[in-house]
């Protein structure tokens, strides 16, 4: 069986941040802020790799529910994320794009993202797609309610409604399905992320941490990736490239 090509789009559940914390008795922001770094090697190994779109999940909308504390602090990680490593991604030709709602985002982050977003728009090296505030049920929910909404205007005929007009809609219009989803910390779910677009993704499970995935846990998911067969429901092989 030939190996397949190496994936066009990695997704990514950074999963574990805190539980690395509390294993060594420190405190879970920390682990946070090791996490920030771990996100650093994976933009690096990416690029490295040749991988041209790397999706991460920073903050569910469900993580609103832990406490207040660790959520400020949680923001306050995006942001010093944008200011400190922007002129490096820029200058790296990482185009970052920002999928999730804005609701309960403060107005100084909303803007640290738009102009992000705005500064590296033209640059094709890597896009970087960070699921912020972000929940797969709730963007699908919105997609259908653009679509209703342009059939009750008369715009569109319900017979129209495709699949491929489905994922137009959603925040990721544009961007190709993830050949691959990587979870770390021994989890095997996909928490809301990215549920219509990995439909035929491949899934790979690691039992480290997020702060504990370096270059080689990320080759060792390509590598698995790459000896699996996939078949998009056929018979054969079917290859990214």
């Amino acid at each position: 069986m030939r190996a397949l090509a190496p994936p066009r789009h990695v997704a990514i559940i950074m999963d574990g941040n805190g539980r690395w914390a509390k294993e060594r008795g420190l405190p879970r922001t920390l682990g946070h802020r090791q996490g920030v770094e771990a996100v650093r090697r994976a933009v690096r190994t990416a690029i490295e790799l040749k991988i041209t779109y790397l999706t991460i999940f920073s903050f569910s909308s469900e993580n609103w529910k832990r406490p207040a504390d660790e959520v400020d602090d949680l923001m306050g990680l995006m942001k010093r994320f944008i200011r400190r490593d922007l002129v490096e991604l820029h200058e790296a030709g990482v185009c970052i794009r920002v999928i999730g709602q804005r609701q309960h985002v403060d107005s100084e982050l909303t803007k640290l993202i738009d102009d992000a977003v705005e500064l590296t728009k033209g640059n094709n090296l890597l896009t970087l797609v960070i699921a912020f505030n972000y929940g797969s049920r709730t963007e699908i929910a919105g997609a259908a309610r653009k679509l209703a909404a342009e059939v009750a205007a008369g715009k569109l005929d319900p017979s129209a409604i495709t699949v491929e007009r489905m994922a137009n809609a959603l925040d990721t219009s544009g961007i190709p399905d993830p050949d691959l989803l990587i979870r770390t910390s021994g989890e095997m779910r996909l928490s809301n992320f990215l549920l219509w677009q990995t439909a035929y993704s491949e899934f790979v499970f690691l039992d480290c941490y997020w702060p504990d995935f370096d270059k080689a846990a990320f080759e060792g998911a390509i590598h698995e990736f790459r000896s699996r067969e996939r078949r998009f429901g056929g018979l054969t092989q079917r290859s990214t490239a």
